[in-house]
C-alpha cells in the first residue's frame, strides 16, 4: 500500500505545492506526496512557478485545493509548511505534525522565493532519507 505524504500551508499555492513538487521529483518507492491548504488559493503563486521552472519542474498548472478529513486520515506523515495566518494554520487541526516553518513567499522577491525553494528541496530530500531508513 502507498504511504501518503501530507504537505499543508493555508493558500496551497506556494511552499506545499513546491514540497509537492520535489517530493515527486526524488520519489521513493511506496510513496505518494499530496499537498493541500486550509484556504486554498485560485492558483499557484506565479514566481513560485517561475522559480520551480527554473530548475526544470513545472507547477504553473497545478490547482491549490482544500484539505480534506480523508487526506488527513490517510497521511501517513504531515508536514505544516510554516504559518503566518494563525486562525487557519493548518498545525491548529493536525495531529503528529512536522513543522517546517519556511517563510511564505507570497509578496516575496524572485531571489528570495529561490532561497525558499532551494530551503525546501533540503527539508524534502532530508525527509526523504529518513523516511528509507
Amino acid at each position: 500500500m502507498t504511504k501518503k505524504i501530507l504537505f499543508v500551508c493555508v493558500e496551497n499555492a506556494g511552499r506545499s505545492q513546491m514540497a509537492e513538487a520535489f517530493f515527486r521529483k526524488y520519489l521513493p518507492a511506496g510513496f505518494e506526496p499530496i499537498s493541500a491548504g486550509t484556504k486554498p488559493a485560485s492558483k499557484v503563486n506565479p514566481i513560485v512557478a517561475q522559480a520551480m521552472k527554473e530548475i526544470g519542474i513545472d507547477i504553473e498548472n497545478n490547482h491549490p485545493q482544500n484539505i480534506s478529513q480523508q487526506m488527513m486520515d490517510e497521511a501517513e506523515n504531515t508536514i505544516n509548511m510554516g504559518c503566518i495566518d494563525k486562525e487557519s494554520c493548518p498545525a491548529l487541526f493536525l495531529k503528529n505534525v512536522d513543522d517546517w516553518q519556511v517563510l511564505d513567499p507570497k509578496g516575496r522577491s524572485i531571489e528570495e522565493v529561490r532561497e525558499i525553494r532551494d530551503q525546501i528541496e533540503k527539508k524534502v530530500k532530508d525527509l526523504i532519507n529518513n523516511l528509507s531508513r
